[in-house]
């Protein structure tokens, strides 16, 4: 991969016009707007938007930008209102983006209507409870045409609870001095684990789990951008592998819960929804990791050497109180901005940018694996699949032929 995609100022620019703009994107969880009124707003391919469930019960998504001078309708991060209030002129929007209020309607002519002035809305649709959105008028795809391959990760995620999965209250914002696609590289880099996350590994080993030295597994390519790595368990499972890290008073009703998985799906279904590892790239800019917890990760361009990361907890909504704080306490061990992993990837891929900086070497290598009919888990087949499809849109390709094409472990040939 040539470095410069990763430093290069124009290249950058270009992705807003030819990757986010033109992209399905990741806005947020059904489970974060739970009752009329809700909402979240949130930067979405750097575009300020809303997500509101509206007081007919529907989820929209609009820009958070007020119709009359622009001004933010939202500010708050989070809430529940029955309307949006421009703080510049009291322009009153419904929760159904509708214009319901201006302030001395008289000095407006008489072709003056509130209709023409209702919140702009974006395109959104929603797969699983997972709510993405299209800025692009022309988008030919379907959410499920789009997602290809992702949709079975994302159905193995949903089914581990009959009652529906929810993200946990609160969010963690951080960022590093790094490109965007980098984190989208380490994400499904198994093969750095041992090395980079030497510190976290002793700490399982300290509490009776030993990582296997060979973690097993495979990677797949997914189909137009997406993919996954599908692995052995390195530690315990909230849902529902058991190792000491959790203590013995949970085993019974961890392995009962393993139990009635195999009666409700069957004991092959089972073993991959509760016993198995996953790291699922949706492509552009979302990171799904399901292992000691589940995180949603929104990987967002800042400029060419910045990214902005939202990160957030999934769980079975119906899961007992004491497995979820097992879950939150692994969660923010592992997973968090502050814990054993997050702060090696940060700083490793800040290292990769500044070592951009020296241009001697044009590329980096992404080739492990490329000799091998079903590629490992510590095999780069992920970011490969990432890589072509960036290549497919930044080159004016939407990658319509991608469709035709099995995902699978195979390699799609050279460009």
């Amino acid at each position: 991969m040539d470095r410069r995609a990763y430093t290069d100022e124009d290249v950058a620019a270009q992705e807003l016009t030819n990757i986010f703009d033109r992209c399905w994107l990741y806005v947020g969880h059904e489970s974060e707007v739970p009752g009329p009124g809700a909402y979240v707003a949130r930067d979405v391919g750097g575009r300020p938007v809303v997500m509101a469930r509206g007081s007919d019960g529907a989820i929209r998504v609009f820009a958070n930008s007020c119709t009359h001078r622009g001004a933010l309708i939202c500010s708050q991060p989070a809430g529940q209102v029955t309307s949006f209030r421009c703080p510049y002129h009291d322009w009153t929007f419904s929760n159904r983006g509708d214009l319901v209020g201006v302030p001395i309607p008289d000095g407006y002519g008489p072709g003056f209507r509130k209709a023409d002035f209702g919140l702009a809305r974006h395109r959104s649709d929603s797969y699983r409870g997972f709510v993405f959105v299209t800025f692009d008028p022309q988008q030919p795809r379907t959410l499920t045409e789009y997602l290809a391959g992702a949709t079975e990760y994302l159905d193995l995620i949903d089914d581990q609870s009959e009652v529906g999965m929810e993200v946990i209250r609160g969010a963690q914002l951080h960022g590093a001095r790094a490109n965007w696609k980098l984190m989208m590289e380490n994400s499904v880099d198994i093969y750095h684990f041992r090395a980079l996350h030497k510190r976290y590994v002793s700490y399982m080993q300290s509490l009776g789990s030993v990582p296997p030295r060979r973690r097993g597994g495979f990677g797949r390519a997914l189909g137009l951008g997406h993919g996954a790595n599908e692995l052995p368990p390195a530690a315990a499972r909230p849902l529902a592998h058991w190792t000491p890290m959790f203590g013995t008073e949970v085993r019974p009703r961890i392995e009962a819960t393993a139990a009635r998985f195999v009666d409700r799906f069957g004991a092959e279904r089972a073993q991959r929804i509760t016993g198995t590892n996953r790291a699922l790239l949706v492509f552009p800019n979302l990171m799904i990791i399901d292992a000691i917890a589940i995180t949603i990760r929104k990987i967002d361009p800042v400029g060419v050497d910045r990214m902005a990361i939202t990160s957030v907890a999934l769980a079975p909504k119906d899961e007992d109180p004491d497995i979820r704080e097992l879950r939150k306490s692994h969660y923010l061990t592992f997973l968090g901005p502050a814990g054993f992993a997050t702060p090696d990837d940060i700083e490793i891929v800040e290292s990769c940018q500044r070592g951009y900086l020296n241009r001697t070497v044009r590329y980096s290598d992404l080739s492990r694996g490329m000799n091998k009919a079903v590629p490992e888990t510590t095999d780069e087949l992920p970011a490969r699949e990432f890589w072509r499809q960036w290549d497919r849109l930044m080159h004016g390709d939407d990658g319509h032929h991608e469709v035709a094409r099995r995902a699978g472990t195979q390699e799609a040939g050279p460009r």
